[in-house]
């Protein structure tokens, strides 16, 4: 028979902050998890508000892409802020704070994995259009404009994270005799709607458009006379790649959960994928968590050439370049342009005062 949904048998939860029964389950695993969300709220919470704290007051130009580090970072910093509540969690192996905080707390754990990877997208559809259309990008700069793409964004984001508020419950574990803030789910339906959901929203629809999005941008590079990488193609790019890395595993676990909620129960590949799922979903999930502290340490290394010159300033200056970069090229290929087209017309001009001179020159002879 498939193991039961209540008791003993109690499915790791299923949003981006993952600490499960799993997790708590074993000293050794308590504080393995415990050490390592220490280490994440250490380096991630200051970090990203070190970044929030640069664009706001030192930046003295925000482009598109510093505004959306700037969400990018309020999003990770918030999490960030939540992890106290689940090194607690962990520390006592027991769920203390009630069915509300249950679900409040991973319903924000959901939303900043889909802010974070519909952040990261529009990164790469802004790139696109500033590489592939430079002419256009005057069209999606505009504060309001941006400002609404993003008002709409965390909309969506919000929308798609009530699954969290629905599944998420805090119930006691009789056997253990704790309570296990976790993902319940009485009918395969519900695992197959949830796991779907965060697996194409927040993985392949959003990737697919980032990974269109670069070829298409380098296809462009290649074809054009300035292949230089620029600096903002470089951080953007190893933001998206770091983030898949991160991520992916924990996908591939949802993938299994959906496949095996798609089998028939008691069969020997159900049981086959409900053991690989459960044995590594605290694995992949710790591993996903970590993501959120991996941006400021990437933009210190990318601005760190800033470091001796504007000291605390280096990252302001860092997100300057990057939103520069694809403004000086922009105008750097409408300068080409208008160049060209002064170089016709002068040819013209040209071409236009040698007709004019040669009548001159027949009609003299002829009146001669």
């Amino acid at each position: 028979m498939a193991p039961s949904l209540s008791g003993t048998q109690m499915p790791p939860n299923s949003s981006s902050c993952m600490i499960n029964d799993s997790i708590v389950s074993t000293p050794a695993a308590t504080v393995t998890g415990t050490l390592i969300l220490s280490a994440v709220f250490l380096l991630g919470f200051p970090g990203n508000l070190f970044v929030i704290w640069s664009i706001l007051a030192r930046a003295r130009k925000q482009s598109v892409t510093t505004l959306l580090i700037l969400n990018l970072a309020i999003a990770d910093g918030s999490l960030m802020a939540l992890t106290p509540f689940f090194i607690a969690y962990l520390a006592m192996m027991d769920w203390k704070m009630g069915t509300v905080m249950c679900k409040v707390l991973f319903y924000l754990c959901l939303a900043n994995m889909y802010a974070s990877i519909q952040l990261i997208m529009l990164m790469s559809i802004y790139r696109l259009v500033s590489v592939v259309w430079p002419q256009r990008i005057s069209v999606i700069t505009g504060k309001r404009t941006i400002m609404r793409v993003l008002g709409v964004m965390w909309l969506l984001v919000m929308v798609a994270s009530i699954p969290a508020l629905i599944y998420r419950d805090a119930r006691l574990n009789k056997e253990r005799n704790r309570t296990v803030c976790d993902s319940f789910h009485d009918k395969d339906p519900d695992v197959v709607l949830q796991y779907m959901l965060e697996i194409v929203l927040g993985f392949v629809v959003p990737y697919g458009v980032i990974l269109v999005s670069y070829i298409c941008i380098l296809r462009r590079i290649r074809q054009t006379r300035f292949r230089r990488r620029i600096r903002s193609e470089k951080l953007i790019l190893a933001i998206v790649v770091t983030f898949c890395l991160f991520w992916l595993p924990y996908h591939i676990i949802n993938m299994v959960q959906v496949a095996s909620a798609l089998l028939p129960e008691c069969s020997p590949k159900r049981l086959l994928l409900e053991k690989i799922w459960k044995k590594f979903r605290a694995v992949t999930s710790t591993i996903a968590f970590i993501s959120s502290c991996a941006n400021p340490v990437l933009y210190f290394f990318a601005g760190k050439s800033y470091i001796r010159r504007e000291g605390l300033a280096f990252m302001a200056r860092l997100f300057e370049g990057t939103g520069l970069d694809s403004t000086r090229k922009s105008q750097m290929n409408s300068q080409n342009s208008r160049d060209k087209d002064k170089d016709a017309e002068v040819v013209l001009q040209d071409k236009d005062s040698s007709t004019n001179s040669n009548s001159i020159i027949k009609s003299a002879k002829t009146g001669k």
